[in-house]
């Protein structure tokens, strides 16, 4: 039996400057993100959307979402492997559609990781696993468009 898992969070609004959404040009975008026992991560529309720019944007915590799931199985495998990693940094961009009926969609992610190993012997593999954490990520198999790798390895 597949086991099933319950996420709950509240987003609130904090973006009513006296006047509700009355005229959209006249409202904040700006709202929080509150989960139980974290920091709350203060949001916003992206600047092109009339929001904050100083704000995380939903289209970032997407990205962000689908390059650390990638990297959390990934050092996962890797340690299975017995592959030692010692750094691991990722440059993920996304490339976001905007239709004329102001719709949109995401229509591809590159994840950018550049992981540094300890020996030099374990690149191939260490390679190898990007593929494998791609087929497990949770988030990337909750998408409707290939998320691609550019990895790199480095050694100490």
């Amino acid at each position: 039996m597949n086991k099933q898992h319950i996420y709950d969070l509240t987003v609130k609004w904090t973006g009513n400057k006296g006047h509700g959404t009355f005229d959209s040009r006249l409202y904040g975008r700006d709202h929080k993100i509150i989960i139980a026992d974290k920091s709350d991560i203060l949001a916003s529309s992206g600047s092109s959307f009339r929001g904050d720019s100083t704000k995380h944007n939903p289209e970032e915590l997407f990205l962000a979402a689908l390059s650390s799931c990638h990297m959390l199985w990934y050092l996962d495998l890797c340690a299975d492997a017995g592959i030692v990693v010692v750094e691991y940094i990722d440059n993920a961009t996304g490339v976001m559609e905007e239709k004329l009926n102001r719709s949109g969609h995401f229509t591809e992610v590159t994840l950018n990781p550049v992981v540094t190993l300890s020996e030099a012997s374990m690149i191939k593999k260490a390679i190898e696993l990007h593929d494998r954490a791609n087929e497990l990520c949770f988030i990337a198999n909750s998408v409707n468009f290939p998320v691609k790798h550019n990895a790199n390895c480095i050694i100490l």
